[in-house]
C-alpha cells in the first residue's frame, strides 16, 4: 500500500501528482493486468526475446 505524507502548506493536487507518480513507479496497475490472465511460460521468454530484439534493433539504428 502506498502511503503519502502531506506536508504542511503543500497543496492537494501536489501530493496528488506525488502519488500518481509513486503508483506509476511501483507498476501497481500494469501488475494487476498482467496476472489477470495466464501465460504460458513459453510465450513470456518469446516475448521477452521480441522485446530485446526490438529493443537491439532500435540501438543499432542510431548507431548508424
Amino acid at each position: 500500500m502506498i502511503k503519502i505524507l502531506v506536508k504542511d502548506g503543500e497543496s492537494i493536487e501536489r501530493a496528488l501528482k506525488r502519488y500518481k507518480r509513486k503508483h506509476r513507479n511501483v507498476k501497481t496497475m500494469q501488475n494487476i493486468r498482467e496476472n489477470q490472465f495466464f501465460t504460458k511460460p513459453s510465450v513470456k521468454r518469446r516475448r521477452e526475446i521480441q522485446k530485446a530484439g526490438y529493443i537491439q534493433n532500435l540501438r543499432d539504428q542510431e548507431d548508424i
